[in-house]
């Protein structure tokens, strides 16, 4: 299958430390080489611990932050050649939800006007047709049409979050960046706004990228998963295998890490050990990234870096150690889930 989203190479650096003439002294890499492609209705998790670069891929997918380098292409067109109104047009059919929804409504604007206003930024619909295309749109994400003429402060967390989930949906948009849509909502709150994009993806066939740190969360939601640590993609599966058989030691320390509800189950958990801070992003590396916290690391992994290579059909491992009888299985002892 042709895919939706095709992201080759993908880098974004940020230099910083300038010093006499303009020189750079360090660079933070925060998006180091990401390859990901995205078929046509599909549920991407992407997951990792913060400051892993999940964000900043997403905006650099958007073209919100312009990539240092690699191609984003959309149905065959690399987002990152374009310019003016030919990458507007082009965002249309990808938009975002951001993580915060207390800060990413205006304040001052009316929830009708928010909702709308995209259907006027790109001539979609304007006056008692927008008013009425956005009431429509609250009444999709379940909230009542007399919410328009309210203000943000007016709702809670997780109707401002389905208000900001509205306003993306206004440009009908193939492709949905939903970049940590519930960490900033309590945890009563968050199974229903999970629940509410899943049944949107299914009911308008979007192709969904949900970004996350909580990975029981994108447990219920995703068709595949992809795992981040320091600015590249060390593990990519479908959802199910994943979560039943991590190859790569970053992602069995992250399973680990989930709480089970459980006690009789807790108690014979085997956790993988990982200790340590991830190095900083500034810092040249030689080898791989995770070689410092990883409990299988050998000489070999401090002086070459794995590639992203294919260990079983879907299944991609950066990790020399990353086959079935170098591995210890971590979380295997729980159910999983599609």
């Amino acid at each position: 299958m042709t895919p939706l989203l095709d992201v080759r190479h993908l880098h974004v650096h940020f230099p910083h430390g300038h010093g006499l003439w303009g020189r750079v002294h360090r660079v933070t890499r925060a998006v180091d080489g990401v390859d990901l492609a995205l078929a046509p209705g599909e549920i991407l998790g992407l997951v990792g611990e913060s400051g892993c670069g999940k964000s900043t891929f997403a905006r650099a997918v958007l073209q919100l932050i312009r990539p240092t380098a690699g191609q984003v292409l959309y149905e065959g067109v690399d987002l990152v050649t374009l310019r003016g109104e030919a990458l507007r047009r082009h965002r249309q059919a990808l938009q975002m939800v951001f993580q915060d929804p207390y800060a990413s409504l205006n304040p001052r604007m009316r929830i009708g006007a928010i909702v709308s206003e995209p259907l006027r930024n790109f001539g979609l619909a304007r006056g008692a047709a927008a008013r009425d295309r956005a009431a429509e749109l609250l009444d999709l994400v379940g909230l009542p049409a007399n919410a328009l003429d309210g203000f943000p402060h007016e709702f809670s967390g997780g109707q401002r979050q389905r208000i900001a989930i509205a306003r993306a949906l206004a440009t009908h948009p193939r492709v949905l960046f939903c970049d940590e849509p519930v960490s900033a909502l309590d945890v009563s709150i968050q199974a229903q706004v999970v629940n509410l994009i899943r049944d949107l993806q299914r009911r308008l066939g979007l192709t969904v990228v949900f970004i996350s740190h909580d990975l029981s969360v994108v447990r219920h939601l995703s068709t595949r998963v992809a795992v981040m640590y320091l600015g590249k993609v060390v593990e990519l599966a479908p959802a199910a295998e994943l979560y039943a058989q991590p190859r790569h030691p970053y992602t069995q320390a992250l399973l680990a890490a989930v709480p089970v509800p459980d006690p009789v189950v807790a108690r014979t958990r085997r956790p993988a050990p990982l200790t340590g801070d991830p190095p900083s992003p500034e810092q040249e590396r030689v080898g791989c990234d995770f070689a410092a916290r990883c409990p299988l690391a050998q000489a070999r992994c401090r002086l070459e870096r794995p590639a992203l290579a294919l260990l079983a059909p879907g299944h991609h491992v950066a990790c020399f150690h990353a086959h079935p009888a170098a591995v210890a299985v971590a979380h295997q002892e729980h159910p999983t889930h599609g």
